[in-house]
């Protein structure tokens, strides 16, 4: 026999044995688990559209009724990719679904039937076939998806009416119709991006867009038929993993009669306190590390390894907001810990150990304060509002002192050059403020390193003018300092004394204004979360200023200067304090100041206090300095004051 001939045998044989191997061989898991979840989704959305088009044992809708027979054939297709036995019992279920259908069943038995068959399939194969994120999606995310992939069917607000739509059959949906919706939640939005519509122009985005960017404009289009957020969000609706699973009809009847779209608005968007749910992960987190090194010190490698995977894990729900944030120092701390799984055991001497964990912990300890750090908006809003009350009523106080100086001296026709001062501060001080905003919007990659400068200038400011208050507490003090600029101003005789006065004596209060607010915007973090209550700090404290200067000058109240001066001596003490703490931290974030962290030390953010040497070490120096400065005012000076009246 030739070997041509033996070939010609021989081909056929082999491709048939290949075959059987590949016919044999398992499918990855991963592709089991794509094609199981498409199979979950599919079913689900043939039970959604089956809904829309029958009731009452007739169909209403001819069209979504099609789309459901589409969907269920689209995950028998899907079957294909899935082991037996459970390719086999899907089957069934499906075609259990297809004689539902086509005997016109109620939708609710339909929907039954695709939730039984989702749930078998997701406990035969061990899988979770929604997977639903922990925290609320990015809207901001989902408007950019949804404006670069969607608008040009569904329209720039989701009516049906972008530039393509009047060439596509059927039409693209009314996603702002306020009904048309009611019976879709979050995940249904979410499986039909994923999976798409057969017949439609809806293409399946499984793998054109991340599962991360699909959940964010599901979500996006999920509420564009909503007005904006309004009301209380029960505990029971919180969890977004709770309500993306309910429809718009589900989330009204759980809040009970009366619930108007506003609230539904409300629960859709709704996210716990970022900052707190941040500090509870990063604590688990350094937890599960410490246990991780010490196993690994035990020569307990594979449990230290474990514990140190859960510890990735646990990070893994904050690490996208950290990504956002800081992609480098996301890197990092991924580096970090992957170093962290592999290196215990045999090969890893102690020391290599200990600057593993050690990097952690300072990677880490910048992570908290990127994501968590932000001011309550109470706390904001009140030294907002304190701000602008004590830097203003000392303005007033120190003008009106300067006026009644000019009456009594007989020289009330150069009130105008004080006018002149004080119009010329108040625009010096606007002036400083938009320079000040335009060199730290223009230094964005000296961002931290300049708002930690700000806030340590601020905190050297806010302790001086604390110092000054509580020196000046008594009238007769504060007298002699009005007295002695005004004699000094009118012994020179010029209107540019006069209002070059009245122009230091303003703009000292504008600058500091302008500083401390800075300060304490970059404190509270980016985004409406901190200029809201520090613009309503501002509008509050602006009115109480207009009682008080009415008051003094139509009705001749006296404000009492010394407890006024004590008490926001007092609290300016404080936000130095706090702006030392956080000023060091950001200065930290720039890689300016080293960071040691100790593990011994609270973290408490509100108060700029965080567990590293450098920032506590600035903050001991502040408390110093002020026990210092007491003991000069109340002890030293009415000695030297006793001595030299003697």
């Amino acid at each position: 026999m030739s070997n041509n001939h033996l070939r010609m045998i021989l081909k056929p044989v082999a491709a048939g044995l290949l075959v059987g191997i590949l016919a044999a061989t398992p499918a990855p898991a991963q592709d089991v688990a794509a094609a199981a979840r498409r199979v979950a989704a599919t079913v689900q959305l043939a039970a959604e559209e089956y809904r829309l088009g029958v009731s009452g044992g007739r169909v209403i809708a001819r069209a979504e009724v099609n789309e459901a027979g589409l969907f269920l054939s689209e995950a028998r297709r899907n079957l294909d990719r899935i082991p037996e036995p459970a390719s086999t019992r899907a089957r069934a279920a499906i075609d259990r679904l297809d004689s539902l259908v086509a005997h016109l069943a109620e939708p609710d038995s339909v929907a039954r039937h695709a939730a039984d068959l989702v749930a078998a399939l997701g406990d035969e194969l061990h899988l979770v076939l929604d997977e639903i994120p922990q925290s609320v999606p990015s809207l901001a995310r989902g408007r950019e998806v949804y404006q670069a992939t969607c608008a040009s069917c569904h329209g720039p607000s989701g009516r049906g009416d972008g530039p393509q739509a009047a060439a596509l059959t059927p039409r693209p949906a009314n996603l702002a119709e306020p009904d048309s919706q009611r019976g879709s939640s979050p995940l249904d939005f979410y499986r039909r991006i994923t999976v798409g519509t057969a017949a439609t122009a809806m293409p399946p985005y499984e793998h054109a867009l991340s599962a991360e960017d699909r959940w964010a404009v599901a979500l996006y289009a999920s509420v564009l038929r909503l007005p904006r957020p309004g009301g209380d969000v029960p505990a029971a609706l919180r969890s977004f993993p709770t309500s993306a699973r309910m429809s718009d009809s589900a989330v009204l009847a759980a809040l009970g009669p009366g619930a108007d779209r506003a609230r539904l608005a409300a629960v859709r968007t709704f996210e716990p306190e970022a900052g707190h749910f941040a500090a509870a992960v990063f604590s688990e987190v350094r937890r599960q590390l410490d246990s991780a090194y010490d196993l690994a010190r035990a020569g307990r490698a594979q449990e230290a390894r474990t514990t140190a995977m859960d510890a990735y894990v646990t990070f893994e729900q904050i690490e996208r907001k950290l990504r956002v944030k800081d992609p480098a120092l996301t890197a990092e701390i991924e580096a970090a810990f992957t170093l962290l799984r592999t290196r215990p055991g045999g090969s890893a001497t102690p020391e290599e150990l200990s600057g593993i964990r050690q990097r952690l912990a300072r990677a880490l300890e910048r992570a908290e304060r990127t994501i968590a750090d932000r001011l309550p908006a109470s706390s904001i809003f009140a030294q907002s509002f304190v701000i602008l009350v004590r830097e203003g009523l000392e303005a007033i106080l120190v003008i009106g002192a300067l006026m009644a100086f000019l009456v009594k001296s007989g020289n009330e026709h150069r009130r105008r050059d004080i006018h002149l001062g004080v119009g010329a501060a108040v625009v010096m001080s606007l002036l400083t403020a938009a320079g000040l905003e335009t060199v730290l919007v223009l230094s964005p990659s000296h961002q931290e390193g300049l708002e930690g400068g700000v806030m340590l200038v601020a905190t050297a400011t806010l302790f001086y003018v604390s110092y000054w208050l509580v020196s000046k507490m008594e009238v007769s003090v504060w007298k002699r300092f009005v007295r002695g600029k005004m004699e000094a101003a009118l012994t020179r005789g010029s209107a540019l004394a006069l209002a070059s006065v009245a122009f230091l004596a303003v703009y000292r209060e504008g600058f500091e204004t302008v500083l401390f607010f800075q300060a304490l915007a970059a404190s509270g973090g980016p985004g409406s979360g901190t200029w809201a209550p520090l613009g309503a700090g501002i509008g509050a404290g602006g009115a109480v200023l207009a009682v008080v200067y009415v008051a003094i000058n139509r009705f001749g109240v006296r404000l009492p200067l010394k407890p006024l001066f004590a008490v926001t001596g007092a609290l300016l003490y404080y936000m130095a304090f706090v702006f030392a703490g956080k000023g060091i931290a950001e200065l930290q974030e720039g890689g300016a100041v080293s960071l040691t962290p100790l593990e011994w030390a609270p973290r408490v953010p509100v108060m700029g206090v965080y567990p590293t040497a450098e920032s506590l070490a600035a903050q001991a120096v502040l408390v110093l300095l002020a026990l210092l400065a007491l003991i000069w005012i109340f002890v030293v000076e009415p000695k030297k004051q006793v001595a030299g009246s003697r």
